[in-house]
């Protein structure tokens, strides 16, 4: 839990970035620092809440057993093993994993279409698959966004704040008062430049992170669905295999059975 933490003291106390040399930033505290950016500064402030907000939710919430647990895939290959479809689809309805999802689409086009082919089950568990993996995906992509969107809105308020310093010089009569104008409106409008970029690398930092944690939960997704293929598809075989061994094993009883008393010569 230090990480989110650092991000948050850095994100709150941008003046670290600039140095402690500056004899202009020694006369000014934080909020007045973070004041001078303008009515942006709001802005990138939600920014930075809401993206430590979501750091620390995806820590919390994007581990393995929101994917696959060993107690579920335990229990589900017990119950295919059994051939209680019917209790297997009850038993993922009360479960959180990713995978669930996959069994209880599967089960359920099983149970509604008996006569489905492998290859129309496999399609099925690959769809929700995809979709579960997309849901994933789509969860961490609220950290890019803010990555792309901070450094913009930073430099809009540079934008706006160098306009002001211009106007407010355009106004002023003394030549060496309009330098020392633009000299801090200038600094002033690069405060939210510099806070939105601060933002914009802690979120991308944090997303090529959580990035990699939700290839690694995509891919064992994958290998659990593949192991529940398996198992119900062992399970549609055996009928099969079964019918077309009790023909000839018929025909050896019946020939080998001893014939009728009348029948006898």
């Amino acid at each position: 839990m230090k990480v989110p933490f650092l991000f948050l003291f850095l994100i709150l106390f941008p003046t670290l970035a600039f140095g402690a040399e500056s004899d202009v930033l020694e006369d000014l505290n934080v909020v007045t620092l973070l004041s001078k950016g303008g009515y942006t500064m709001f802005a990138l402030g939600a920014l930075s809440v809401f993206t430590f907000v979501l750091i620390l939710l995806y820590f919390l919430t994007l581990s393995r057993s929101s994917v696959v647990t060993n107690k579920f895939m335990n229990t589900a290959e017990a119950m295919i093993r059994k051939r209680d479809y019917l209790g297997l689809i009850t038993y993922c309805q009360r479960r959180g994993e990713a995978v669930a999802r996959i069994t209880q689409k599967t089960l359920d086009f099983l149970t509604r279409n008996p006569t489905a082919t492998p290859s129309d089950i496999r399609e099925i568990a690959e769809a929700e698959g995809s979709r579960q993996g997309g849901v994933l995906t789509q969860r961490i992509s609220y950290l890019a966004d803010i990555g792309g969107i901070a450094p913009m809105v930073g430099l809009l308020g540079t934008v706006i704040g160098m306009i002001k310093s211009f106007i407010e010089i355009a106004e002023g009569k003394n030549e060496g008062l309009k330098q020392l104008q633009l000299a801090e409106g200038i600094w002033e409008a690069l405060i939210t430049t510099a806070v939105g970029l601060i933002i914009s690398i802690f979120a991308m930092v944090f997303y090529s992170y959580f990035r990699g944690r939700v290839q690694r939960h995509i891919a064992e997704l994958e290998a659990a669905g593949t192991h529940i293929l398996a198992l119900v598809g062992g399970q549609l075989q055996r009928p099969r295999q079964g019918s077309a061994q009790s023909q000839p094993l018929l025909r050896d009883d019946y020939s080998a059975a001893p014939a009728p008393p009348g029948m006898r010569g």
